[in-house]
């Protein structure tokens, strides 16, 4: 049980480590750049930098290669990325239909769109969000799932791993030290200040939403071999359809509906949560059915 609970604890630690090692970092980079960047988000970019480069040491200590880490092969990398990115419009399209049924999203009509700033916007976000769920991915659902599920169950490999990365997007401070108030610590003050960030009853129906978001594509990870490639196209739509949405709508937080969402971007929020959580008891009810015929025939 002790082991259990060290295992579970790793990622913790070594997030406290890159962290502080990002505050250490950041502190140089803010003197290099003239204070021209906010130290807090100096240190939230190096952070992620390092995270993303600790993958390739994890695999080697770990011995992990790429298809354990849930790479396929390049054909089939690409087909998977284009099943996941439809999977994701299916399964986020309806809430934006009942936001806006509901009124809580409204069309910004002082926005005057062209042709050509709707295919430019529609290519920037869909880049970006491509660019993000690639750098996601393969830490959560890859070495994070990978890791954990070499020592711990399936389900708390899940669990885990979502619930590190619902909690990795809360953890930013938003304070703006001028340059002549920053020193070598700074870094550190900011960090404790993203930390007790997760302690702050606001976020909580935003946490619980990217808590579902993980279990889900956690068990989109857990249920296909090698299907990283479905998780990355997933990902890429729903985080594609939430900066299409913000472009084009508004967020009425006076709508009588407005508590589900949050304020974490107008979209994730109790919807959210109970909408996945019924895709996936949609999808087990549905396996165990066809088990059940399977046993029968």
């Amino acid at each position: 049980m002790i082991r259990k609970v060290f295992y579970a604890l790793v990622p913790f630690l070594v997030l406290l480590s890159v962290a502080s090692l990002a505050s250490i970092a950041g502190y140089f980079i803010f003197q290099g750049l003239d204070g021209e960047y906010p130290l807090s988000k100096i240190i939230s970019k190096t952070t992620q930098v390092f995270l993303v480069l600790s993958i390739f040491p994890a695999m080697v200590y770990l011995k992990i290669n790429r298809y354990e880490l849930g790479f396929a092969k390049k054909s089939v990398l690409l087909r998977q990325v284009f099943s996941g990115f439809v999977l994701g419009f299916i399964t986020l399209v309806p809430v934006f239909i009942i936001q806006y049924a509901l009124g809580i999203n409204i069309i910004d009509e002082a926005q005057q769109w062209t042709v050509e700033d709707i295919a430019k916007k529609i290519l920037l976000s869909l880049l970006l969000a491509l660019l993000i769920s690639m750098i996601e991915e393969p830490m959560f659902r890859g070495m994070l799932f990978v890791g954990l599920k070499k020592k711990l169950p399936v389900i708390a490999s899940i669990m885990l791993s979502s619930i590190y990365y619902a909690a990795l997007h809360f953890l930013n401070s938003k304070t703006e030290l001028p340059i002549e108030d920053v020193h070598f610590l700074s870094g550190f003050s900011l960090l404790g200040e993203a930390f007790a960030n997760l302690l702050k009853p606001e976020i909580l129906s935003a946490f619980i939403a990217l808590l579902m978001v993980g279990i889900f594509l956690g068990t989109l990870r857990a249920q296909v071999k090698e299907s990283l490639g479905l998780c990355i196209g997933c990902h890429t739509c729903w985080v594609w359809q939430i900066k299409m949405s913000k472009s084009l709508f508004n967020t009425d937080f006076g709508s009588d509906y407005a508590y589900l969402v949050s304020s974490y971007d107008g979209v994730v929020g109790p919807l959210v949560s109970v909408w996945l959580g019924l895709a996936l008891l949609a999808y087990f009810f549905y396996k165990k059915r066809l088990r059940n015929v399977h046993e029968i025939t």
